[in-house]
């Protein structure tokens, strides 16, 4: 009996010090592969960071020339405004600052570091460029209790007196019929992510400032496949963690970002506040804090 208990105590022993083992070696290894994992994922969020937000910037296919002056001249943009507001944040880059004074610029360029001065010069253009779609559209509509309560109106706080006064009142860029027409269609094809709304009923900042910048694409002959191309673009720097989690769900589909539709992922099923939220529910979000964006204000 005393021989029995022996062997079973010494089994039991054994046993113990076997699952014990066992526990230590494969847990050990879970965290291996859990840490592989992590950092696998890591270096596939870089990897597409880099392939959605260019490092070197997007020139866009639009000349600027003047407008910023002009802007300034007109009251649209109030410069000493506009300097303290950034003042208090960082220093104004001198490529916007050349936007803002000279009369010579060539094309836009957009990168992670300018892309909130890009988004308030294309802001304020759109405000106070000439369109129908600004006094016939959506934004006159009787039911919004007037045009100034917008965020896109009432939040431009940037102007010399009232923002109303400067709101569809210049002729910066007249477009043809035909070049309307093609706005209005490209403009309604275009959403953003922080509302549900299309570029053609541009109540916030974001809204206004790509209503601009089609405004001037169209206006400088720019062809279509190339205003959603650079509107992608744009809306990629303004929004970068959407864009890149955007971009992880069509490669978790077979699709490289540099094969995506630039119109298909401008649409309300993929860039509309809705859409998006459908996006992840099928994907994880993307985390990258060393990239900039754009806020919904000056």
């Amino acid at each position: 009996m005393k021989k029995l208990k022996q062997i079973y105590w010494k089994w039991t022993a054994i046993t113990f010090i076997a699952i014990l083992i066992i526990t230590q070696v494969f847990g050990f290894n879970a965290n291996i592969i859990y840490n592989i994992g992590l950092t696998l994922e890591k270096y596939n969020d870089e990897k597409l960071t880099k392939s959605v937000i260019s490092k070197s910037g997007v020139t866009l296919p639009v000349v600027w020339g003047d407008l910023g002056k002009q802007m300034i001249e007109k009251g649209i943009i109030d410069a000493d405004k506009f300097e303290k507001l950034y003042s208090n944040r960082n220093e104004i880059p001198n490529d916007i600052k050349k936007l803002l004074y000279n009369e010579k610029n060539g094309n836009i360029k957009i990168n992670s570091e300018n892309a909130g001065f890009i988004l308030n010069l294309l802001w304020a253009f759109g405000l106070s460029n000439k369109n129908p779609i600004l006094e016939q559209g959506p934004m006159a509509n009787p039911q919004y209790r007037g045009t100034q309560n917008f965020a896109s109106t009432g939040g431009w706080i940037l102007a010399n007196g009232n923002t109303m006064d400067h709101y569809s009142n210049y002729n910066f860029s007249i477009l043809t019929q035909e070049q309307q027409k093609l706005v209005e269609e490209v403009s309604k094809n275009i959403f953003r992510p922080c509302c549900g709304n299309s570029t053609y009923f541009p109540d916030c900042n974001h809204g206004m400032a790509m209503l601009g910048l089609l405004e001037l694409m169209a206006y400088q002959g720019v062809s279509e496949q190339e205003m959603y191309n650079a509107a992608l673009a744009v809306n990629s720097y303004w929004f970068p963690e959407t864009y890149i989690t955007i971009a992880k769900y069509f490669k978790n589909r077979g699709v490289l970002w540099d094969d995506v539709i630039a119109k298909e992922v401008l649409g309300s099923s993929y860039s509309s506040a809705q859409g998006f939220k459908e996006v992840l529910n099928k994907v994880s979000p993307t985390k990258i804090e060393t990239i900039g964006g754009a806020s919904c204000g000056v």
